[in-house]
């Protein structure tokens, strides 16, 4: 949210409304679901700030896979495969290796001015 504000203020234009994807179905209907249940009574009201983005039509919340969750190489150890895959998805490129890695995926041996450590 923070991230949208500062892109409007940075472009003189109005906030965007943006996606927000989450891989807990469980979340998803507690955030959408302005019922409070016994379950979640012992959420503390300041958690209840998505819900409100959700009302006012700010935020969009949908629903991924869990192998899909490109968050998830922020937040917990993944495989090598895994790593690579949401690191290509994220547009970061390796820069220390005998190859380079293009945005495409596409392997660029010899790049004029790329040496290797």
């Amino acid at each position: 949210m923070w991230l949208s504000r500062l892109i409007a203020e940075l472009v003189g234009g109005e906030t965007q409304k943006f996606s927000l994807l989450i891989d807990n179905q469980s979340a998803i209907e507690l955030a959408k679901n302005p019922v409070f249940h016994d379950r979640s009574k012992h959420i503390d009201t300041r958690y209840h700030y998505i819900r409100d983005c959700i009302e006012k039509n700010i935020v969009d919340v949908n629903h991924v896979g869990t192998d899909e969750q490109v968050a998830d190489i922020l937040t917990k150890p993944l495989g090598r495969i895994k790593f690579v895959e949401f690191r290509l998805k994220l547009g970061v490129i390796p820069v220390q290796q005998d190859q380079v890695v293009d945005r495409g995926g596409v392997v660029c041996d010899g790049v004029e001015g790329f040496k290797p450590m």
